[in-house]
């Protein structure tokens, strides 16, 4: 079948623009606003990636003017896009799109006034009421804006579309989840509802698909018969520094494991999708959680690990114990560091342990996925020490995205001596072009109505029905908390617990 004239993959070789549109985001006096939404926008704009007619108005309890907004949003410009303001037509093209409006959670009246800003807008710019709603405030003020909306009018549109776009975290817990999502559904339908986790943004994320899907070499292996393992890390370098009241409502399994990490692992367990359509990719990993074997908080301790960092030396800087930062209880039990192992059961998965590690305050700042294959079954080779290294399919997610093979080699000699190298892809040097920023190409996918990179509903609640076990024993257990110092990889029980099943992690 020749493919070429199939309007799915056509679709996927050319650039998308959407139809026109109104992008109205709440929080917009906000850090995430001014460094990521914004610059966002500007970028999709310098790329030809906007539509003709499109307007964006900034939303709050601030009170502002819509030229103070604009003079705002230069300034975060100038600062956070790659390239600033640049040309003075192109800002000043999108100057003119810039507005602001007072929204108050508490004054339902100022909904009514946001639908008659957005009306008189919808038919300055003929966006034939095409809406995307971008909800860039804490948790606590999500059912509010919802709410707001809905007693406005704003969650329904006679002629065009209405989304709504949700940060995480989705939840504290499994109850605060599905209630989330109970409110949220009773404004919205499902698929109007755009729950973000800016990590599927990134291009080595969105790459596992391809890498697996789009070569004959790599699917074929990608099961139990030939992985060992499977390690997902996730290490920071930095502390909580500012965000101390917010971890220590959240810790780092709330913070990493339950969202960024488990969609990382469902992209690398999933079954290939029927079709590279939203519904399809989303069934395919909601499959995974399915399978993935039930914990029991008495399990707890022997597939889970958490520590907390105290003082040390990050880069030759000493730094401070999480305790002694701002913001954080000097009693606090909340985890900083945690491990996990997961085992999937199914046919491809069965007896491959998955192991998810996330910390702050470690050696090196790096996200990557690393599947170690099983050693082979006879040495007829061995390195200067008598062990021969396992091959790794390595994916790095940031910095300096890319992915790598590493494989025995002889070296060059004499003798048979043999040694571990590398072979390396990284995007910069092998397309020579800048990888889009992951709100930019997750804004444009809302504005297209493709939900492939967006956390489904089904898939938010499985995800705390799995981990709460966990959450539940950590509660009731405090001494389960390991200390490690501020630039190491984390608590020595985290090493036992992975070299007791006679593996070790990986060093980045």
């Amino acid at each position: 079948m020749n493919n070429d004239h199939n309007p799915l993959r056509a679709g996927l070789r050319l650039d998308r623009v959407p139809g026109p549109c109104g992008v109205i985001i709440f929080g917009a006096s906000g850090d995430l606003t001014k460094r990521k939404l914004v610059p966002a926008l500007y970028s999709l704009l310098r790329q030809n990636l906007l539509p003709a007619s499109f307007y964006i108005v900034g939303s709050g309890r601030t009170t502002m003017t819509s030229e103070v907004f604009r003079d705002g949003m230069r300034t975060a410009i100038e600062e956070f896009a790659d390239e600033g303001v640049g040309d003075e037509a192109l800002w000043e093209n999108f100057a003119s799109r810039l507005y602001y409006c007072v929204t108050d959670t508490g004054q339902p009246e100022t909904g009514k006034q946001l639908a008659t800003m957005l009306d008189e807008l919808d038919r300055q710019w003929a966006t034939g009421r095409n809406r995307l709603f971008y909800v860039a405030t804490p948790p606590a003020s999500f059912i509010p804006y919802v709410q707001l909306l809905e007693s406005g009018g704003l969650n329904q549109s006679e002629t065009g579309w209405i989304r709504i776009i949700l940060e995480k975290p989705f939840g504290h817990d499994l109850e605060s989840a599905r209630a989330l999502n109970r409110e949220i559904l009773r404004a919205f339908r499902e698929d109007q509802v755009y729950r973000i986790d800016h990590y599927l943004g990134k291009e080595t994320v969105q790459n596992i698909m391809v890498l697996r899907f789009a070569n004959g070499i790599f699917e074929p292996l990608w099961n139990q018969r030939y992985i060992d393992h499977v390690q997902v890390t996730a290490a920071e370098t930095v502390g909580v520094e500012t965000r101390g009241g917010y971890y220590e409502q959240a810790g780092a399994f709330r913070d990493m494991i339950q969202n960024h990490m488990m969609q990382l692992l469902t992209l690398v367990a999933m079954e290939p999708p029927v079709a590279m359509e939203a519904d399809a990719v989303r069934d395919e990993k909601t499959k995974v959680l399915r399978a993935i074997r039930p914990i029991s908080e008495e399990d707890v301790p022997e597939i889970a690990v958490r520590g907390q960092y105290a003082g040390g030396a990050i880069e030759g800087e000493q730094v401070s114990a999480y305790r002694a930062e701002p913001g954080v209880n000097p009693k606090s039990n909340t985890e900083t560091f945690t491990a996990v192992k997961f085992f999937i059961d199914n046919w491809r998965w069965a007896g491959v342990p998955f192991y998810l590690r996330s910390g702050k305050r470690l050696p090196k700042r790096v996200t990557e996925i690393a599947i170690q294959y099983k050693r082979v079954p006879h040495l007829l080779f061995a390195n200067d020490d008598g062990r021969l290294e396992p091959n790794f399919l390595i994916m790095r997610i940031q910095p300096d995205e890319g992915i790598s093979i590493k494989f025995v080699a002889k070296v060059p000699g004499q003798q048979v001596r043999v040694r571990q190298v590398s072979m390396d892809f990284q995007y910069g040097t092998s397309f020579g072009m800048r990888s889009p920023e992951a709100y930019e190409r997750l804004l444009l996918d809302a504005m297209l109505g493709d939900s492939t990179l967006y956390a489904r509903g089904d898939f938010v609640e499985l995800s705390w029905e799995l981990v709460m076990p966990i959450l539940n024993r950590w509660s009731k257990d405090p001494a389960q908390l390991f200390a490690y110092p501020a630039g190491t990889w984390g608590p020595p029980e985290a090493d036992e617990f992975i070299e007791q099943e006679g593996k070790r992690w990986r060093r980045p």
